[in-house]
C-alpha cells in the first residue's frame, strides 16, 4: 500500500505581505525616478498635452479712474518648512525653497477728486489740485520669474501624492511670496514715488492747456 503525502503550502506571515507591499511601492517610485532621467524612455512614455479649454467669458467692465504712477519689481527668497511632532523628517515633513518675482503699482485715485479739490482763477491761468495720497496696489506674483529650487518631502507626503488631486501644489509658497513682496512694497518708498509723478504728469497737462500756475497738494 502506498500512499502519497502532499504538501501544504506555507502562508506567508502578515509583516512579511506588509514589507512586501512596502517594497514594491519603492521599486514604483524609484522606477518613475529612472524613467525620467533615462533619455529615450522618456519620449517612450511621455504624456501628450492638449488643452481642451472653452472660450474665456467676459463677467464685468469696471471703469478706471486711477493713474498707475509708479511700479516695483520685488523678488523674494521663501524657506517653507513643515514638520511632523512626533515623526522623523524622512517619514513626514515637508521643506520648499522657492523663488518669488512679482510686481507692486502704486497708484494716485483721480476718481476721488471733490468739487472743492480743484481750483481755478478767473484768468484760468492758475490751478490749484488737492488729491488723495498714493496707494498701494495688490502684488502680482510674475510665474514665469519665480520658481522652486528645491523641494523636500518625506516617504509619507511622496505617497500622499500619489492620491492627491494636486500633487507637488505650490500654494502655500506662493502666498508667502506676495506677502513679503506686498510687505516689502511698503517700506520701499513706491507712495512717494507715485505722487511725484503725478505731479509731474498733471503740471505738464495743464502747462500744455495755458495754466502758468499750478499747484499740487495731497490730502490726508
Amino acid at each position: 500500500m502506498t500512499s502519497s503525502i502532499r504538501r501544504i503550502p506555507r502562508r506567508m506571515p502578515g509583516w512579511a505581505k506588509v514589507l512586501t507591499a512596502f517594497v514594491l511601492v519603492l521599486v514604483v517610485l524609484f522606477a518613475g525616478v529612472r524613467l525620467a532621467v533615462l533619455p529615450g524612455l522618456r519620449d517612450l512614455f511621455g504624456t501628450e498635452t492638449q488643452d481642451r479649454s472653452g472660450p474665456a467669458l467676459l463677467k464685468s467692465i469696471q471703469d478706471m479712474s486711477r493713474y498707475d504712477a509708479a511700479s516695483g519689481n520685488f523678488q523674494v527668497v521663501v524657506d517653507l518648512e513643515k514638520d511632523a511632532k512626533y515623526l522623523p523628517d524622512v517619514l513626514h515633513g515637508s521643506r520648499t525653497l522657492y523663488v518669488g518675482a512679482g510686481t507692486v503699482d502704486a497708484y494716485v485715485d483721480l476718481g476721488r477728486l471733490g468739487g472743492n479739490d480743484v481750483t481755478v482763477d478767473a484768468d484760468r491761468t492758475s490751478a490749484t489740485l488737492r488729491l488723495p495720497h498714493a496707494r498701494l496696489g495688490k502684488p502680482a506674483l510674475d510665474p514665469d520669474r519665480s520658481y522652486a529650487v528645491s523641494k523636500q518631502r518625506g516617504l509619507l507626503d511622496r505617497l500622499g501624492d500619489l492620491f492627491s488631486d494636486n500633487p507637488n501644489s505650490e500654494q502655500a509658497v506662493q502666498k508667502l511670496a506676495v506677502r513679503h513682496i506686498g510687505e516689502a512694497a511698503k517700506d520701499s518708498g513706491l507712495t512717494a514715488r507715485a505722487e511725484t509723478n503725478t505731479t509731474d504728469m498733471l503740471q505738464g497737462l495743464l502747462s500744455s492747456l495755458g495754466f502758468k500756475e499750478v499747484h499740487i497738494t495731497y490730502r490726508s
